[in-house]
């Protein structure tokens, strides 16, 4: 494992991070304990619950509540597909 400082790992993180998506292990030591990168994979099933704590009910509320929203602006001609390519204003 390649093991740095805090420092080291800060100044060129980006490279390091992908370091480790090719497989090599990276630690970085802080106080007395080393901490190592690692790739994990994210399940957007339970993301909001796991990262924000929400409960299914919470969650059931936001969806409906988000597609009555996206159902008004679709309907007013507001809503428009993302074609993906940015434009300003």
């Amino acid at each position: 494992m390649k093991t740095l400082t805090v420092t080291a790992a800060r100044q060129n993180l980006g490279s390091w991070l992908k370091k480790t998506l090719k497989g090599e292990d990276i630690g970085v030591m802080i106080d007395g304990a080393i901490v190592a990168f690692r790739p994990v994979k994210v399940y957007s099933e339970d993301y909001a619950q796991v990262e924000y704590g929400a409960s299914n009910e919470e969650l059931k509320r936001f969806v409906k509540k988000t597609n009555k929203e996206l159902d008004a602006e679709e309907k007013a001609g507001r809503l428009k597909p993302f074609t993906g390519k940015l434009k300003r204003g």
